[in-house]
């Protein structure tokens, strides 16, 4: 799901924008061809991206996303790197092992262990909404594996109780006992192109803008998620869990981990993500120690399909200025 028009003006914060000729955008192109791979005693899926194979992108979904949710951005990075864009165990099309516990810690164990099974030195590592927040904790626990570190919307603790921020109204009584199951019963209802609406409203600044064939690839992936025995569960946990990491005493905080990143970090916040305010975009570039901030304006929380040639050219200029030791 992408948008063919990009903005024509961004809020920038130090942030150098690449020059160098991108891919043209094409939004015809379908997801890219995956596999499973052992990892942690998973078989995870993988999605790659041709390109430079002396540079490597790993890249990690949100919460209720997959692989193809960086379909259009690793196209326009694979000039200059090789893409692996992982389904996290119990989404897209990883199947989790029996006892998994999708904790957000667990889920950063296996990118760290997909990470160190590519050896050839450190990588570029994305991720977006719960992925910003399982990758910041990979970096943080081994910055040997990364080279740079790019935070799309990255799930920090945002702690606002507004409607807005939900996909479907009766999603905060699903969580509650008593009537949590009869709730969850008609959620599970849903038809797949209701269900892609819903995301479409919640993620994108202007839902009409996205192409009709990324719709339809989107119901695709929802019918097949509504077949799999598994997927509920780990929605429901990994979203628990999340918002467990945002409830810790402050001497657990998420927000513990900005300043223990060594990589050069690059953040990316749409001005209209109605999921993670805007508001904590220069909070978290000020914790990071090497951290710039760019904001998009007429953006949602997925600026990586929303706006896949400004987020490539930002993510591109600072790998530029990283190998020139400017950043």
């Amino acid at each position: 799901m992408t948008q063919t028009q990009e903005p024509t003006r961004t809020s920038i914060t130090h942030v150098p924008l690449s020059t160098s000729p991108l891919p043209p955008l094409d939004t015809t192109i379908g997801p890219w061809p995956g596999d499973c791979r052992e990892v942690a005693g998973h078989r995870v899926h993988v999605r790659h991206t041709p390109g430079d194979t002396s540079e490597k992108a790993v890249y990690v979904h949100g919460l209720g996303g997959s692989a193809t949710n960086w379909t259009d951005l690793a196209a326009q990075l694979s000039n200059h790197a090789e893409g692996h864009a992982l389904d996290l165990p119990g989404f897209g099309r990883s199947e989790p092992i029996h006892g998994y516990d999708f904790r957000m810690t667990t889920h950063a164990e296996v990118v760290i262990e997909y990470v160190e099974s590519l050896g050839g030195g450190p990588v570029h590592l994305l991720g977006n909404s719960m992925g910003g927040a399982i990758t910041l904790m990979a970096a943080a626990k081994r910055p040997d594996l990364v080279k740079t570190l790019t935070l799309v919307s990255p799930a920090v603790p945002d702690l606002r109780l507004s409607l807005r921020r939900v996909s479907d109204r009766r999603l905060p009584l699903a969580f509650l006992p008593v009537v949590g199951a009869k709730v969850r019963a008609q959620l599970a209802t849903l038809t797949a192109e209701e269900r892609t609406r819903q995301m479409l409203r919640l993620c994108f600044a202007d839902p009409s803008l996205v192409p009709p064939n990324r719709i339809a690839q989107s119901e695709e992936e929802y019918a097949e998620r509504s077949a799999q025995a598994w997927a509920g569960n780990a929605l429901n946990a990994s979203t628990i869990d999340l918002i467990r990491t945002w409830l810790v005493p402050r001497s657990k905080s998420m927000w513990l981990l900005p300043p223990r990143i060594t990589a050069p970090t690059l953040v990316v916040w749409g001005t209209e993500d109605r999921l993670v305010s805007a508001r904590k975009a220069p909070r978290v570039a000020r914790l990071l120690p090497r951290g710039r901030l760019l904001v998009l304006p007429r953006t949602g929380h997925v600026a990586q399909m929303e706006r896949p040639v400004s987020v490539a050219r930002a993510v591109l200029g600072m790998w530029e200025s990283v190998d020139r030791g400017e950043w």
